[in-house]
């Protein structure tokens, strides 16, 4: 059996949105601050929910590890931090269950264990989902010890809505897997009952019996009963022998010689 095209779909998109969600979590660009006082015209302050950097437009060198207690202690880094690892967690255990559902090394998939891990794959996209978003309303609202003058969506949020959008896909086409599974289980207990029904509801003179008289020498056609007689073989004239009647012949013929 082919692999359906749920799965594949499932299969396809939910790692994608998990390399995407890691690379969200851990990547410190949730938000650039711009025109910051006493710094370069160039240099940006890179901040995400785990670190804070300081690169520039001009070279590619980036100095991370800043400190930034003002930043580090708003509640929705808090929210974004927990929320981010739980959508990790989640999701993980929702790939191996949607590998061990699937299984394609035989001939017919687990629709049962395919569909619970597009649930879990769904739930994972929306706890990912709700710290990205929550941090792009707030975007401008987080305070920080850095005075800007500008502030940016980083390229974190634009990689987490992406992985978000992929993993709520991917779980909805492994979600799937349970509808064609109740469909199955519909078609077959309709079945059963059908046939159920109509060996109950059927009528036994449906069933025409015709008694087949027992051709036998015991039974023969007979005047009164229009039965005959088979208990004794019907009696049969011997072949009568051919006697010359003829005695005024006594002349030999010509076969006699």
């Amino acid at each position: 059996m082919r692999t359906p095209v749920v799965m594949i779909i499932g299969l396809v998109l939910a790692p994608c949105g998990f390399l995407l969600s890691l690379i969200a979590t851990f990547s410190p660009d949730w938000r650039e601050l711009r025109s910051v006082s006493g710094a370069p015209v160039d240099e940006i302050i890179q901040q995400g929910i785990w670190d804070v950097c300081i690169a520039s437009d001009i070279s590619s060198s980036i100095t991370c590890g800043q400190s930034d207690t003002t930043y580090f202690s708003q509640q929705v880094i808090t929210v974004a931090r927990g929320l981010m690892l739980t959508s990790l967690l989640v999701m993980a255990g929702g790939i191996v269950m949607a590998s061990l559902g699937v299984r394609c090394w035989q001939e017919n998939p687990n629709w049962l264990i395919a569909g619970l891990s597009g649930i879990l794959i769904f739930i994972s996209g929306v706890l990912s989902l709700i710290p990205v978003a929550y941090y792009t309303n707030l975007l401008s609202n987080i305070t920080t010890t850095f005075t800007a003058g500008k502030f940016q969506v980083g390229y974190s949020i634009v990689i987490g809505y992406i992985s978000s959008c992929f993993e709520l896909i991917g779980g909805a086409f492994l979600i799937l897997c349970l509808f064609h599974l109740c469909k199955r289980r519909n078609e077959k207990q309709a079945n059963s009952f059908y046939n159920k029904y109509y060996r109950e509801s059927s009528p036994k003179s449906r069933i025409r019996t015709i008694d087949v008289p027992d051709m036998t020498w015991e039974h023969r056609r007979s005047p009164s009963f229009g039965i005959e007689d088979f208990s004794q073989p019907p009696n049969r004239q011997t072949p009568r022998e051919f006697v010359s009647t003829d005695f005024t012949r006594n002349e030999p013929c010509d076969a006699d010689l």
